[in-house]
C-alpha cells in the first residue's frame, strides 16, 4: 500500500506548529478529521509520531525520523516550483551528498558557513558509496561527504581530503548495559546494533570483536543514524554509535556508555574531482573546515 502523501503534509504541519488545534484552523479543517489523517499515517508506518503531554504534542522518535523525511520531500517540492517559477535565478546552489549514515551533528556543522548564507541554497542528498561517487563524476553533486576513503591511484579522479573525526562508543540502557563489565563479555553476551559494512566504524568494530576472537551477534544493521538511536533506546541491544549522536539520552541516563573498549573513531571525508573544484562554494568550505570543531 502506497504512502499517502495528504496524510503525510497533515502530519508535517501538526509537527510545525506542535498544536492540533492551530493546525486545523490554519488549513480549514475539524479538529477530528485532521486527528484521523494523522492516525491512518501512523497506522500505515506502524508506529506512533506524537505522545500528548498536557496540552502539547511532542514527536516521538519515530515521529522524528518521519518528520526528516518529510522536510527532505516538501523542500523538494519548493525546489522544484522555486526553481520553475524562476525564484532562485539569483542565488547559488550548493549540491552535496552524504551518506546516511553519517552524523548530522558532523553535517550541520560542516555546513553551517553554507546554511547562513542568504544568496546560497544546499541541496543535500544521501545515498550509498556507489551512487555518491556516480553524482559527483556526473557533475550532479559538488562534493560527497564519507566517513570512508574511496580507492586513491591514478585511474581513479577523485581527491579526498580529511575534515575531521570523533570518538565512537558503545551504549545501551542501564538494564542491559554495566558500564564498567569488560568488552570482551559484552561482545560476547549481549546483541548488537550496528551500523552496515560499509562504514569505517563498522570496519573497526570487526577488527575489535576478531582480537578478542568473538563473533558477535547481531541484532540489527542501520544505515540510518536515528533508526540506530531508536533501536538502542527501545533496548534491541547494545548500540555502535558516537555520544553526541545520542547525547541527550546519555545525559539524561535512558542510555549509558560502556567505558572498558578500544578507541575508535569515526573520520571524515570530503570527496571532489581531482584537480577541479567545479563549483566554488566547495573550495570555501575546505578552506572553513581546516582546522575547525566541526563537532563542538
Amino acid at each position: 500500500m502506497p504512502l499517502n502523501y495528504h496524510h503525510l503534509r497533515y502530519f508535517w504541519a501538526v509537527a510545525h506548529d506542535g498544536n492540533l488545534t492551530r493546525t486545523a484552523q490554519r488549513l480549514n479543517l475539524s479538529q477530528s478529521a485532521l486527528s484521523v489523517q494523522i492516525k491512518q499515517l501512523e497506522e500505515r508506518l506502524g508506529h506512533a509520531l506524537f505522545e500528548r503531554r498536557g496540552r502539547q504534542l511532542h514527536l516521538t522518535e519515530a515521529g522524528r525520523i518521519a518528520l526528516d523525511h518529510a522536510d527532505a520531500i516538501f523542500s523538494t517540492g519548493q525546489e522544484l516550483v522555486a526553481t520553475l517559477t524562476g525564484a532562485v535565478q539569483n542565488r547559488k546552489a550548493l549540491r552535496v551528498g552524504a551518506l546516511a549514515t553519517l552524523s548530522r551533528n558532523f553535517q550541520i556543522g560542516f555546513l553551517r558557513p553554507m546554511l547562513s548564507r542568504m544568496d546560497v541554497e544546499v541541496i543535500l542528498r544521501s545515498g550509498s558509496p556507489a551512487e555518491l561517487l556516480d553524482g559527483l563524476e556526473t557533475l550532479n553533486l559538488d562534493v560527497v561527504l564519507m566517513n570512508r576513503p574511496p580507492p586513491n591511484d591514478s585511474l581513479t579522479p577523485y581527491e579526498t581530503h580529511q575534515i575531521g573525526e570523533q570518538d565512537v562508543s558503545i551504549v545501551g540502557t542501564p538494564e542491559r548495559l554495566d558500564p564498567d563489565r569488560p568488552i570482551r563479555e559484552l561482545l560476547v553476551e549481549q546483541p548488537f546494533i550496528l551500523p552496515t559494512t560499509d562504514s569505517s566504524v563498522r570496519t573497526a568494530f570487526d577488527a575489535m570483536a576478531s582480537r578478542f576472537s568473538v563473533r558477535p551477534q547481531i541484532a540489527a544493521e542501520v544505515d540510518d543514524m536515528a533508526m540506530l538511536r531508536l533501536l538502542a533506546r527501545e533496548d534491541i541491544g547494545l548500540a555502535l554509535v558516537a555520544p553526541i549522536v545520542v547525547k541527550d539520552e546519555l545525559a539524561s541516563g535512558r542510555l549509558t556508555e560502556a567505558k572498558d573498549h578500544p578507541r575508535i573513531k569515526e573520520t571524515f571525508f570530503a570527496i571532489t574531482l581531482r584537480r577541479r573544484f567545479p563549483n566554488p562554494l566547495v573550495q570555501d568550505l575546505l578552506e572553513r573546515s581546516t582546522g575547525s570543531a566541526l563537532l563542538a
